[in-house]
């Protein structure tokens, strides 16, 4: 008999208004130990809002987060940082500290830990560096010297260090061009396999939903609408999923184009 994988994340009937306005209404999601778990859908369908949620970076109004089985929406504040340090963040625009050399953005969050001297956090950060693709040298420059692909790889890079067990990947591949995009789907798959982390990416690229991901979801609206293993999303007749999927303008999907008149 199979051993059933246990959910290492469960959201459940998640809500979140802003002036009255849904921009949450009901969000159930559950991610299993070990998973990769892609969010997908229009802008403003609440996917980066739900990984606030989930971190306390925003209260919701109602709904329950678990982790491990544990409700964590009214942590106490002392308990906070603790279970900060579960996660692992790439923001959507690379999210570097303009002010730090590279191994200083990777190891920022290791220097907070006790028994770190700075020889350690370097070693631990170009480590890190190496497991996305780039050479030691790197370490000692600054992020405006880094290409576009280099910054994502570093902030990748910096999500991984101290190996979190949860990591959120917003926009990993956002403003890439195809080939770096690829660079980056491999490496974020081959980093999280090897880790065994826990994941909830986002993403616009659909070639990167289908590369990394194990299920995905679709949002619209504050609501999740499909939710299926990857190989379904190609053939799922869900109407919100195909439409997205396909690049339709036609369908249940529909966006406000604003008209400039003379």
């Amino acid at each position: 008999m199979t051993k059933s994988v246990e959910n290492k994340l469960v959201i459940r009937d998640l809500r979140k208004s802003f002036d009255g306005v849904p921009a949450l209404d009901g969000i159930n999601l559950e991610v299993k130990a070990g998973e990769i778990l892609t969010l997908i859908g229009p802008s403003g369908s609440g996917k980066t809002l739900t990984l606030k949620c989930v971190l306390g970076l925003i209260k919701p109004d109602s709904g329950s987060v678990l982790l491990d089985g544990r409700e964590v929406t009214d942590l106490p504040e002392q308990e906070r940082m603790a279970f900060f340090r579960n996660f692992g963040m790439q923001f959507q625009r690379s999210g570097l500290f303009d002010s730090l050399r590279v191994w200083e953005n990777i190891g920022f969050r290791l220097a907070q830990q006790p028994g770190m001297t700075k020889q350690k956090v370097k070693a631990l950060a170009i480590e890190k560096l190496r497991s996305v693709g780039l050479t030691a040298d790197v370490a000692d420059l600054f992020p405006a010297e880094l290409s576009g692909g280099m910054q994502k790889r570093v902030g990748f890079a910096r999500a991984i260090a101290g190996n979190p067990p949860i990591l959120f990947l917003d926009e990993p591949t956002a403003g890439l061009d195809p080939i770096m995009s690829n660079v980056i789907n491999d490496q974020i798959f081959n980093n999280v396999r090897e880790m065994g982390s826990t994941v909830i990416a986002i993403t616009s690229n659909l070639l990167t939903a289908r590369i990394i991901s194990d299920r995905i979801a679709m949002l619209h609206e504050g609501r999740v609408v499909w939710c299926g293993d990857v190989r379904e999303a190609v053939r799922t007749d869900n109407p919100y999923v195909s439409q997205f999927w396909n690049k339709r303008k036609d369908g249940p999907i529909q966006m406000t184009v604003s008209t400039i008149t003379a």
